[in-house]
């Protein structure tokens, strides 16, 4: 699998042109300061498009599903900033009602000396990373709604022509929630994500292969999809419903962040005991939340009731 995306990721960096090529960043030393200018670029208010489209077909009659298209309003919010880790946090406002979601957030640590990775059905083992992969690189680790996990993955920003871009190794996600209810012969995704800082605001590339993993470890490859994430700074949507509820929540949601760091920041990781979608911790930890933002409390006890009936350790390997 690795070699397939591996060569589809050499002939997308053969699109930026021959010119990119010939002034190449790729081998530079590392400039983390740098590096973290174009992390914090990603901040800021956001008409936001999503695009997905099936493109190569790799098994015998699998028919090209319909490309799908959708979009929002997002702010994207500095939650951390240190000289090795960068947290933002997204968070969608719908333009006509002020109705606030929050939305996935994404980490970014500097030479991460470990990263969680999807290993089984609502499994992630943490695996500690060798130094030759992380040396100047950043690790990015993007997290659902509930900031349960979704995926890491690790690689360096070059400048290639002035243009910021980060591009990962490949690494493995659940299925996305856009497709939680319409697909089960598939159950994780092999990506490779590529971000770039442009004039109007970035874009999130995803080159997907949809594979079925079967319990005696054999991977079928059905389907290869482009993802495009297009961010274009706004300043024609109120966001400010967004930055009232996470004045009112962010203190909560750094204690359900710690939660997931306890079984995150080391091995073996984490198992969710819910169904794929994860409504059985959204649902309470998204309650939690609006009746802090109500005035009223929240304990400790009641985070940790959701956290020890929904999440335990992933099985050592």
């Amino acid at each position: 699998m690795k070699s397939h995306l591996a060569a589809m990721l050499t002939l997308s960096a053969l699109a930026t042109g021959a010119a990119g090529a010939q002034t190449s960043t790729a081998n530079a030393p590392s400039n983390p300061e740098r590096d973290r200018a174009s992390i914090l670029a990603m901040q800021g208010e956001y008409i936001v498009d999503f695009a997905f489209d099936e493109t190569v077909l790799l098994q015998p009659g699998y028919e090209r599903h319909p490309a799908m298209r959708s979009g929002g309003n997002e702010t994207v919010i500095v939650v951390q900033d240190t000289p090795k880790k960068i947290v933002l946090q997204h968070i969608l406002v719908d333009e006509k009602s002020g109705h606030v979601t929050k939305h996935w957030r994404q980490d970014w640590t500097y030479e991460a000396p470990n990263r969680f990775e999807f290993t089984a059905d609502q499994t992630w083992t943490v695996r500690n990373l060798p130094a030759e992969q992380t040396q100047g690189a950043w690790t990015q680790c993007v997290f659902e709604v509930s900031d349960a996990p979704r995926y890491c993955g690790t690689g360096r920003w070059t400048y290639d022509n002035g243009v910021a871009t980060w591009t990962s190794d490949p690494s493995w996600r659940p299925l996305p929630r856009r497709e939680y209810t319409k697909r089960s012969d598939y159950n994780a995704i092999s990506a490779i994500n590529r971000h770039t800082i442009t004039p109007g605001g970035w874009t999130h590339e995803q080159f997907n292969t949809k594979v079925l993993r079967k319990p005696d470890g054999t991977q079928v490859e059905l389907v290869r999809e482009f993802g495009f994430n297009d961010y274009q700074k706004t300043k024609d949507i109120d966001f400010k419903p967004a930055y009232a509820y996470w004045t009112a929540t962010g203190d909560y949601w750094a204690k359900v962040r710690a939660r997931w760091d306890g079984f995150l920041s080391k091995p073996p990781g984490l198992r969710l005991k819910t169904k794929i979608d994860g409504m059985a911790m959204i649902i309470p930890l998204f309650t939690q939340a609006d009746r802090i933002q109500e005035g009223k409390k929240v304990s400790e006890r009641d985070i940790d009731k959701v956290f020890k009936k929904w999440v335990e350790p992933a099985k050592r390997r």
